[in-house]
């Protein structure tokens, strides 16, 4: 295992075969931390009494930031995911925009964001933060890519994420840097780093294109590992891809990858 990172992976990804039982077990096995997705879809006494550590997990299950009914839905859903995430030990609660629906195509699509709704977000993301305070739990925002997977997600490129978060600046709200989104978007992710690095809480990665693990696509994982290790991160990194074969084989170019 890397010495230098916390290494997870998003289990909703790998064997999609196999029970979630089987999955999270694995990936303990093999020395990684869990990443899931939305909790009511799992039976949470399983994953309590799994051993595994949880290294992020969706953090609401509905609503938005730009506007007063979707935070509203966005912070209730938020609270009962704190308990929920408190329960398995989940180290963050992960944000969008907006909520995405089948395909991770948002519920409510936007194509302009007025200065209002920039305004609004910060101010949703300001009692996120009093939640998180409140909860003792941790909240990240993540960027996610216009082109490929997310078409109308308000607030989706990492400058947008980068903006609003250190804008609030407050330890219970982060940023979880997903590279594979901001190849697409944006590219220059070495400088993408290391702009984001005072308020990074994970870094989320998978090659371009195919969305699958490091060594499958164009992004140089290993230059990006050095790049973080020499600008001192030293924070959880999680494989958010598919496998191109055997998921073990792909964990294993994952963990390479990041072993500096």
């Amino acid at each position: 295992m890397s010495d230098t990172f916390i290494l997870a992976a998003c289990a909703e990804m790998l064997w999609r075969d196999r029970p979630m039982e089987f999955r999270v077990k694995r990936l303990t096995e093999m020395g990684f931390q869990v990443g899931l997705w939305n909790w009511p879809e799992h039976d949470l006494a399983m994953l309590e009494s799994s051993g595994a550590t949880f290294s992020i997990m969706n953090g609401y299950l509905r609503g938005r930031l730009p506007d007063d009914d979707g935070a509203a839905e966005l912070l209730k859903t938020a609270k009962e995911t704190a308990a929920v995430g408190k329960r398995l030990g989940v180290a963050r609660l992960n944000l969008h925009g907006t909520g995405l629906g089948e395909g991770g195509l948002p519920v409510a699509p936007c194509e302009t964001v007025t200065g209002a709704m920039w305004l609004k977000a910060r101010d949703t993301l300001n009692r996120v933060a009093d939640l998180a305070e409140a909860e003792g739990v941790t909240f990240t925002l993540e960027n996610l890519n216009l082109p490929v997977d997310h078409p109308g997600v308000p607030f989706a490129r990492a400058e947008d994420t980068l903006a609003l978060v250190s804008s609030v600046n407050r330890p219970g709200l982060r940023l979880n840097l997903d590279l594979y989104h901001a190849q697409i978007g944006e590219g220059n992710l070495i400088e993408l780093c290391r702009a984001c690095l005072p308020w990074i809480g994970e870094v989320q990665v998978a090659d371009v294109p195919g969305r699958m693990e490091p060594g499958t696509g164009e992004i140089n994982y290993r230059g990006i590992a050095h790049a973080l290790k020499g600008m001192g991160y030293r924070g959880p990194v999680g494989m958010e891809a598919f496998a191109s074969g055997d998921p073990e084989v792909a964990l294993d170019a994952f963990r390479n990858a990041f072993t500096v």
